[in-house]
């Protein structure tokens, strides 16, 4: 059962000179930390709230699907995202336990699941797409004035989705997947034979793109990434081809800003079945998590010598976060929450309630 002065408890430990509040992060203490995601259960859609370390939860329901969140520095809130192609944002205080604004995409527009704060928690950045055009765009919040809208990036490209804020604090990262679709017909895949998915490059300011990196097959959707503390950016892939071809489906961006691609073994590679979900590196390692639920496998890499350490079974792995201590928190499909080492190790099972976990952590 959850409890209100515990989590206030657990909320205000470890506060340190940056004022930041430890929701959604591993910290020293491990009573503070907290893991948020969209999940599915008997009563429908809705967000929750976690704690590893007591089981403690709550719940807020929600029209809509979400996917994925972040959380706002200096506050305690966390945006979380309506799946593709919902129209909503919901920002949670994570202390009081409630949704305390709704923020929507606007009439032309949808959100694809993803999005970032800026450092000074002043600006939420969102990925979306322009229903008319289908162009892929990065829609501006002011988190300050009530969350309104200041204005559009343009990303030259189709269907972005997750994006990270770089460690300069000026610059995001984004996966974009190359696929246009329209609310009209949900989820339907609509340009298939001419995606031209990249991973971006973006000045979080100008607008200015600074790279593009194309995946060496043009239905190769760059979705998913996560961004170390020296720069270097891992992305998944999700292949929109023939069941039966065979690509590689990781890529790394080092902090130099050198793009390649991951190989796997061929039999690993055919398993996961063209699907990469969540990437995770860990802050305080060179180890790299990454979740394929449709293969019902999690990898562990060691991502400065771009290697497979492990690969394993885990049923609908769904989100991955690092715990602050080299391992991951992983998520499953069935409703259970696992501890991964990062030596190698096998996943061990930490809880498991009657719900659907989304395919992130935050």
């Amino acid at each position: 059962m959850w409890h209100r002065r515990e989590f206030l408890k657990a909320a205000l430990a470890g506060l340190g000179s940056l004022g930041l509040p430890p929701l959604g992060w591993a910290q020293s203490e491990p009573r503070g930390t907290w893991l948020w995601s969209a999940i599915d259960d008997a009563q429908g859609h809705q967000l929750i709230g976690y704690q590893p370390a007591t089981g403690s939860h709550f719940r807020i329901p929600v029209p809509e699907r979400c996917h994925s969140g972040c959380r706002r520095p200096g506050h305690p809130q966390i945006a979380l995202f309506a799946r593709r192609p919902g129209r909503s944002i919901h920002v949670l205080d994570g202390i009081e336990q409630r949704e305390t604004a709704r923020i929507e995409a606007g009439p032309d527009y949808h959100f694809y699941g993803h999005g970032a704060y800026s450092p000074d928690g002043r600006h939420l950045y969102a990925t979306a797409n322009r229903i008319e055009d289908g162009a892929g765009v990065i829609r501006v919040f002011a988190a300050n004035d009530g969350y309104t809208l200041e204005g559009d990036i343009d990303l030259a490209g189709t269907g972005p989705h997750e994006l990270r804020l770089m460690p300069d604090g000026q610059t995001l990262m984004v996966g974009l997947g190359g696929i246009r679709t329209h609310p009209d017909y949900g989820r339907v895949k609509l340009n298939l034979d001419d995606m031209a998915p990249a991973l971006l490059q973006v000045n979080r300011t100008s607008g200015e793109i600074l790279e593009r990196h194309a995946p060496s097959h043009h239905q190769l959707s760059c979705r998913h990434l996560d961004v170390a503390p020296d720069g270097g950016v891992l992305a998944g892939y999700q292949f929109q081809g023939p069941a039966w071809k065979r690509h590689p489906l990781l890529a790394y961006r080092d902090p130099r800003g050198e793009f390649t691609e991951l190989t796997l073994p061929d039999d690993l590679t055919d398993e996961l079945r063209h699907y990469i979900a969540s990437v995770a590196m860990a802050p305080d390692t060179a180890r790299a998590l990454i979740t394929a639920p449709r293969g019902h496998r999690v990898l562990l890499l060691d991502r400065d010598e771009k290697r497979l350490i492990t690969s394993h079974h885990l049923p609908d792995a769904a989100g991955a976060l690092p715990d602050g201590h080299g391992g991951f928190w992983v998520s499953s499909g069935h409703g259970a929450l696992y501890s991964v080492p990062g030596d190698g190790s096998p996943p061990r099972r930490i809880d498991r309630l009657d719900l659907s976990w989304d395919n992130h952590l935050s």
